[in-house]
């Protein structure tokens, strides 16, 4: 039973191991960097779209929770001209 564990453990690691080596070969040269840039810069763009939507969310509720939305609609009406 023991033989069949460790066997079972091997082909797994060199399963793994194979992947590793076959996606650092297709990273190697100009498209493995092209598309290493890209999903960096879809990260980036992604973690930036999330965090001005987060800004924006709690800006509201800071301003809901301090009342300054809540202001009278004459005070808006002078403000603007």
């Amino acid at each position: 039973m023991k033989k069949i564990f460790w066997l079972g453990v091997g082909i797994t690691i060199g399963v793994i191991a194979a992947r590793k080596i076959a996606s650092a070969q297709g990273a190697i040269g100009p498209e493995g960097l092209n598309r290493a840039v890209g999903r960096i810069s879809d990260a980036v763009h992604d973690f930036a779209d999330a965090l001005r939507e987060n800004m924006d969310e709690r800006e509201t509720d800071l301003r809901l929770a301090l009342g300054v939305d809540q202001a009278p609609a004459a005070n808006r009406t002078h403000a603007r001209h």
